[in-house]
């Protein structure tokens, strides 16, 4: 039996135009004078409803806002190009249109990387930046440009360095093709493998309700999803995290999911800090999605964190 229990009613959104296209937001909470508000950001495949364990945890003591990125959840899915610099814009925009007042970004995987794009290239909007299990390519071993989630599906088997690094060579390019592309697509939105592809990734295996499955699988449904899915193929690398690092200026937190398979946190944690050594960070016992699986600890850390914050 999967579990079915300890799921959470999302709570409920509306719609913002953004470049002509239906953007999906949540609010909630009221305005804190003394405090900044928060944003949170989803990763590849997610949506608000990732966070709905943390806006409800929050809302009590801060304005908290959760947005769907132009091609995932309740978003439009329009055929374009994909990038940081797209999502970097339409967060700045938001802020700005919006929330009006510098917010606290706080961003899952993917969500992490674009939420690090306007943190360093439009400071004026942030008031402070919170990373869980950032993604992102450093300029030395970057990584491949797919999101952690693919990736997971089209690894080839360990192999000696140069073999591997054929095979990987030849499964990229085989991916690029559009049929492949649309084959992968089909098979990875199954439910199924989403179900399997949670269970890598969540230490907790209780957090995998049947709920969370449905929340990924449906916007997977919606037209233009295979257009999002296949423009991350296509899309070039975005700025280097260090570069971002280099240009950042406000407070830094990162709460890393210690038993994510698809990033060494403990690696990527003194990258960070080479960059930005001044920088808090914490350590949990949770797998890529901690603000989900580890809700208990996560908001304590964000909201101790964000009271500490200069007003």
């Amino acid at each position: 039996m999967q579990a079915t229990t300890a799921s959470t009613t999302p709570i409920p959104g509306q719609y913002w135009q953004w470049r002509g296209h239906n953007i999906y937001y949540v609010r909630a909470g009221e305005s804190q004078p003394q405090r900044p508000p928060l944003l949170l950001v989803h990763g590849f495949g997610a949506s608000c409803d990732h966070w709905r364990k943390n806006i409800i945890g929050l809302c009590n003591e801060f304005e908290v806002w959760a947005i769907d990125l132009l091609g995932f959840g309740r978003s439009a899915k329009p055929k374009l190009e994909y990038s940081g610099n797209l999502w970097r814009d339409q967060l700045y925009d938001f802020i700005t249109e919006m929330i009006g007042r510098k917010t606290v970004l706080a961003g899952n995987s993917l969500g992490g990387y674009a939420s690090l794009c306007v943190a360093a290239q439009r400071p004026d909007a942030v008031a402070g930046l919170v990373l869980l299990n950032s993604a992102g390519p450093f300029s030395e071993n970057q990584p491949s440009a797919e999101p952690e989630a693919l990736q997971a599906q089209i690894e080839p088997p360990q192999q000696p360095d140069s073999l591997q690094k054929l095979l990987g060579d030849v499964v990229k390019w085989i991916f690029q093709q559009p049929l492949s592309q649309f084959i992968l697509f089909q098979y990875v939105r199954q439910k199924k493998v989403i179900r399997q592809t949670l269970n890598k990734v969540y230490l907790d295996k209780s957090a995998i309700t049947d709920q969370l499955v449905e929340e990924i699988y449906r916007p997977a449904c919606d037209p233009g999803a295979f257009d999002v899915f296949s423009s991350v193929f296509k899309t070039l690398q975005g700025e280097k995290v260090d570069f971002l690092l280099k240009q950042l200026t406000c407070p830094l937190l990162l709460l890393w999911g210690e038993a994510d398979p698809w990033m060494n946190a403990r690696e990527r944690s003194q990258k960070f800090r080479q960059y930005y050594p001044e920088l808090t960070e914490h350590f949990l016992r949770a797998g890529h999605c901690p603000h989900d699986e580890v809700p208990e600890q996560v908001n304590p850390l964000l909201r101790e964190w964000v009271v500490s914050l200069p007003s």
